[in-house]
């Protein structure tokens, strides 16, 4: 076999389907990750209309090095991860680029307690694929192929059986992005008793994230309804809109759930999240005693800290929420079900709840270099670390501000935050205008 090259980033292994990644490199990806970890190996993918090229690529390299490979079709990431362990996985492999558009699609592997692969297992994994060649079996040390017809069926009973949310009656849209979800998320609310409203729920291949879904939550009207959820491609995220339409994003969620937690004297170890949090979110932790850890930015870093310290909750703005009691790993559908749990217990509207925190004006940009290595470089010039210190004098103790670049997209984000909006807004567009006009500069 010709020589790969796989690079991991943040969040797998990511690129524009059949341009920079070729259905070769994940047949390469899963013959190396047959040689790691043997098998069973499971395989699973949201809608995108590569996702049955790419998964079918991966499966057959497995399969070549040996592992028998169990196929579970179109299931959110999170459903993969949870079905690791109870099948007897080895590992779990999925093909999805999650929030992204559907040109670009993704590889990226849990282990068979579901949890993500750490870094030096995904260097293993690089290793392996840069090999010009690796032994395969022959007769009968072949690897099968074998469907799981009833995947999205054993997920949902297992979602329920471990949350048991008491929701019956409560008026819920849902919004599945034409992504993963589209199955097993009105499978869960209609079987928890919801009375259900579903839109992003038709997938054609090229319509996942597409006008819908959390990336475009201001389109969804909750009117009528206790909540409105809509999740991202693969449903490891999910934001809430609540009944005056106002946006409930991570953080409030995670406030929520945290302090519902700790009345119930159920919080366990800190609150984890990431230096994106929102101050209100710091503030409010504070003002109720809760502590917090704080990690950089990707729901690797918070999963790692809440492993480590044996957290029940944590999670990103983006509504990446990690619920450590009922989940390995960052559940859309999960911390929906959670989100309503409270409110029907409580009694309160969400509205109502998400007063736990006093959200800071922020302004978030994102700044399109063209290139990943691109972002990087012009991140740490010297002429964008001066826009950014001359913003850290200007904004004072009243705001901050953070630059780095995305590890998923050629992206560079600006995030400022201060007491007062036009400070925020117009620091924030300055610093990224640096960004902008240096962005093709070494």
């Amino acid at each position: 076999m010709e020589r790969m090259e796989i690079t991991f980033g943040t969040d797998g292994v990511r690129g524009v389907a059949n341009k920079s990644l070729l259905p070769e490199h994940t047949l390469s990806l899963g013959l190396a990750a047959a040689r790691l970890f043997g098998g069973p190996i499971l395989i699973g993918r949201d809608t995108r209309i590569s996702g049955g090229m790419l998964s079918a690529a991966l499966a057959a390299g497995a399969a070549s090095g040996g592992a028998r490979v169990l196929d579970i079709g179109v299931l959110t990431t999170p459903g993969v991860a949870a079905l690791a362990p109870k099948l007897g996985a080895a590992v779990a492999g999925v093909v999805s680029a999650s929030h992204n558009p559907y040109p670009d699609n993704g590889i990226k592997f849990f282990s068979g307690e579901g949890q993500k692969l750490p870094a030096e297992r995904e260097r293993e994994l690089e290793k392996l694929v840069s090999e010009a060649s690796l032994e395969r079996p022959t007769g009968d040390g072949v690897g099968t192929v074998e469907p799981v017809s009833d995947a999205a069926r054993l997920y949902v009973e297992d979602v329920l059986r471990r949350l048991q949310p008491q929701v019956s009656g409560m008026k819920v849209l849902l919004d599945c992005a034409n992504g993963a979800a589209c199955e097993v998320a009105p499978m869960a609310f209609e079987r928890a008793g919801t009375d259900l409203t579903v839109v992003g729920s038709e997938p054609d291949g090229t319509n996942i994230n597409a006008g819908c879904g959390s990336t475009h939550i201001e389109k969804l009207d909750a009117s009528g309804y206790d909540v409105a959820f809509a999740f991202d491609g693969d449903a490891d995220r999910v934001l809430a809109v609540d009944d005056r339409g106002s946006i409930v994003d991570g953080d409030r969620i995670i406030a929520i759930l945290a302090r519902d937690l700790s009345e119930r004297g159920r919080l366990e170890g800190s609150v984890v999240v990431t230096v994106m949090s929102n101050l209100g979110f710091f503030k409010a932790m504070d003002s109720m005693g809760i502590p917090y850890e704080v990690t950089p930015v990707g729901d690797r870093h918070v999963a790692e800290a809440m492993l480590r310290s044996g957290a029940s909750v944590g999670g990103e703005q983006s509504g990446h929420v990690i619920l450590s009691e009922y989940a390995t790993t960052g559940d859309g559908l999960v911390t929906a079900l959670a989100l309503l749990d409270v409110m029907a217990r409580s009694g309160k509207r969400l509205s109502e709840l998400a007063e736990v925190m006093e959200v800071y004006p922020q302004t978030l940009i994102n700044v399109d270099v063209g290139e990943l290595a691109v972002a990087k470089s012009v991140s740490s010039s010297e002429i964008v670390q001066q826009a950014v210190a001359d913003a850290e004098r200007r904004l004072g103790s009243e705001g901050r501000i953070l630059l780095r670049p995305s590890g998923t997209e050629p992206v560079v984000r600006v995030m400022v935050e201060h007491a007062d909006e036009r400070v925020c807004r117009e620091v924030c567009e300055e610093v990224a205008g640096v960004v902008a006009e240096n962005g093709g500069r070494s």
